[in-house]
């Protein structure tokens, strides 16, 4: 079973009437909601780790992922309000508004996290879900913890108007560096984290710096995506060319389609992962840019079930 452990908030859509008023739909969404929704649609057996609210949104979050197969079980339930995200979508491109303070998600506690199942094969981490606190340093915490036995997977998905504390976030994202196996992360985002004149590998080299990730994957949006194995080879694999509806959601279900690949190769756990090879990282990047590619070729995001591949 693969963990997705972060945010589940709900995206407030805006749509514009014939008139010009503005209105706004409520959308199920956050980065690791996106990703377990991938993978569970996909046939992946997976389970949301994340504080959820008992009001209508929450509601509407639990029954999302509970149809498209994600485990609700390890989802830890209060009376504190949903996050929202106001999305205003320019060119195709999303950007975000959040509405996060004292909500169901941000405000979990060490002490409320369920035990690890059994059968948890990797502990996936990201999105907004690292800056705010108290709960960004709860599942820093959590990496920590489960670290030795299982798979981390840690995809930073950095939102920069969202952190309010630059320094702290740094230091608890590069806590979790240390015990990723696996990380993925945009270009932008590289850029944003490891500033200066340097070559992407070269950005890749200080991102990793001090982690035992087995594996960096850089995705490119259009341009593709490139995997650095520690053994120093590089994969890259093309993005698909589709009609773009929008990116929402892209580089989550691109995630889901790779942690897909590795799962059904038996590789996401703490000995397979040692033996990780070029081939296998091709497979994994393929898939990951095939389920991105249907994802934005229409609106919001709407990863693909397994029936769309075949």
């Amino acid at each position: 079973m693969i963990i997705c452990c972060g945010e589940a908030l709900i995206d407030m859509i805006p749509r514009t009437f014939d008139g010009g008023e503005i209105a706004f739909r409520p959308v199920s969404g956050g980065a690791i909601f996106n990703t377990a929704i991938g993978l569970g649609r996909l046939g992946v057996n997976v389970a949301m780790l994340t504080g959820l609210s008992d009001d209508l949104f929450g509601r509407q979050l639990t029954a999302d992922l509970q149809k498209s197969n994600v485990n609700t079980s390890l989802a830890m339930i209060s009376s504190r309000p949903t996050t929202l995200a106001f999305v205003e979508l320019v060119d195709g491109k999303a950007s975000y508004s959040f509405y996060d303070e004292n909500t169901a998600g941000r405000m979990i506690d060490p002490h409320d996290l369920p035990a690890a199942p059994a059968d948890a094969e990797a502990f996936y981490f990201g999105g907004i879900s690292l800056c705010s606190e108290p709960g960004a340093d709860t599942y820093r915490q959590l990496a920590e913890q489960v670290s030795g036995e299982n798979v981390v997977v840690l995809d930073p998905n950095i939102r920069a108007n969202f952190i309010a504390d630059e320094a702290r976030y740094r230091s608890r994202l590069m806590a979790m560096v240390a015990v990723a196996d696996i990380m993925k992360i945009s270009d932008e985002d590289l850029d944003w984290l490891i500033p200066g004149d340097l070559t992407e590998a070269e950005q890749v080299a200080k991102f990793r710096d001090g982690s035992r990730a087995r594996l960096v994957i850089v995705t490119r949006g259009p341009d593709g995506a490139a995997g650095y194995l520690d053994s120093g080879e590089v994969v890259f694999v093309p993005s698909q060319r589709v009609k773009v509806a929008d990116t929402v959601g892209a580089g989550d279900t691109f995630n889901s389609g790779m942690l897909a690949s590795l799962s059904r190769s038996g590789l996401l756990d703490r000995k397979s992962i040692l033996n990780l090879s070029a081939s296998d990282v091709e497979n994994a990047l393929n898939l990951g840019a095939k389920v991105a590619a249907i994802t934005v070729s229409r609106v919001g995001a709407n990863p693909p079930w397994q029936n769309e591949l075949e």
